[in-house]
């Protein structure tokens, strides 16, 4: 298997997915710093896997990396695959370039990567996988059982996660304040609204309501809005790359409308 392992990492590198090792017939990573560390540098992975260790092979996800849909399988409590199907019937996952097993019978679904944030359902047995995240990959195994590619597809595209989220639990989607009416733009009222928003909506949320305090004083204290993101969950490194998003969105719209005026 040790040969199989890095002829499949060397294709992965050459595909510009960077690669890792986990322990052997585990998910834990071998490195210091887990994904982190992936690679695409053929010298680092054949150091890694052509030394005789059974390393198992892990992708991580996330461009330049695949965005990944883990479809759960958890014996009698309960499977992926019916939220899959149901999925399937309305397209959203038609952009998938490969199907695999996974040990437990689930199976992973591959999609061009992406910088989506990772995300779980797990009320539906599923997970996605993109920034921030890995999978381990054929021809690694798992309490003896391997990873296995079920076939490849002709989808060449990537996976909406938020599309996925609004048609299984639409629930978690709250309606967000409408711009034409008071008090929108009030900061204490943005900040309530981003406090309760759910996960799956908090990071996109932050950043519709920081526009808005931005539009209405493009100099405008975030910070109300950074403490209601915390509340809801978001942690600190999000938040201000996503502040930071909506202050450059902001300053971009100033620039054009004074180059139109």
């Amino acid at each position: 298997m040790t040969d199989a392992t890095l002829r499949q990492a060397l294709a992965c590198a050459r595909h510009g997915w960077p690669v890792f090792p986990c322990l052997p017939g585990q998910k834990i990573p071998a490195t210091q710093h887990g994904y982190q560390d992936a690679t695409t540098d053929e010298q680092q992975i054949t150091e890694w896997f052509g030394r005789g260790y059974t390393w198992n092979l892990a992708i991580a996800t996330g461009a330049p990396g695949p965005d990944v849909l883990d479809v759960d399988q958890h014996g009698e409590a309960g499977n992926g695959y019916p939220a899959f199907a149901k999925l399937q019937r309305a397209g959203l996952v038609d952009g998938a370039s490969a199907y695999v097993r996974t040990p437990a019978g689930g199976m992973h679904a591959y999609f061009t990567g992406s910088h989506q944030h990772n995300g779980r359902l797990p009320s539906h047995h599923l997970d996605f996988r993109s920034q921030g995240g890995y999978v381990v990959a054929p021809p690694s195994q798992v309490d003896g059982k391997p990873y296995q590619l079920i076939k490849k597809l002709g989808g060449h595209s990537g996976l909406d996660w938020a599309a996925v989220t609004r048609l299984l639990e639409p629930q978690r989607h709250q309606q967000r304040p409408a711009p034409g009416q008071d008090p929108h733009r009030d900061l204490d009222h943005l900040a309530r609204w981003v406090a309760s928003q759910p996960e799956g909506n908090r990071n996109s949320g932050l950043y519709w309501a920081a526009n808005r305090a931005l539009d209405a004083d493009p100099a405008a204290d975030l910070s109300p809005l950074a403490a209601a993101a915390r509340q809801a969950g978001l942690d600190e490194p999000e938040i201000t790359r996503t502040l930071d998003s909506a202050r450059k969105t902001s300053q971009g719209r100033n620039h054009q409308a004074e180059a139109v005026n």
